[in-house]
């Protein structure tokens, strides 16, 4: 069972990771090397699909995590599913205030504002990666010393 928690964390956490660093390396870059109206048309969608999918992955690899850790897999799977998990309220005080102001109703898509809300969502959006990266490089350690 221990291995099947962290086989499921480190997966989850990887993929998590994975999906963060091409947003931030690839799909926002891409996005915002167009008109500000085109850049926040394409977000939306973008973001209302990814959320389920990176707030299940944030999830499992911390549940994960953390059954490993009780199961006796030490210390450093519980460090890492905290790291993780931390993607989540990051997400929910940090980013979603600026997911709200992007999605309002009536939003100016041509504003300079939209194009400096879009700025930051994608400078915030790094962090998710950052934490999502240290997890990963947490668990593929514990794995390959296990």
């Amino acid at each position: 069972m221990l291995h099947v928690a962290q086989f499921i964390s480190a997966l989850a956490c990887g993929l998590f990771t994975g999906a963060a660093i091409y947003i931030n390396l690839v799909e926002h870059p891409a996005r915002m090397s167009s008109s500000t109206e085109i850049a926040a048309t394409v977000w939306a969608p973008s973001y209302k699909r990814a959320t389920v999918m990176q707030a299940s992955l944030a999830v499992f690899s911390s549940t994960g995590a953390v059954l490993a850790w009780l199961l006796g897999g030490g210390l450093w799977w519980l460090v890492g599913g905290i790291i993780i998990f931390l993607v989540v309220p990051f997400t929910l005080l940090v980013i979603n205030p600026i997911n709200h102001q992007l999605l309002a109703p009536g939003r100016d898509l041509r504003s300079s504002e939209t194009r400096l809300l879009l700025h930051r969502w994608g400078k915030f959006h790094a962090v998710r990666s950052l934490l999502s990266g240290i997890a990963v490089i947490i668990f593929l350690t514990l794995l390959k010393t296990s």
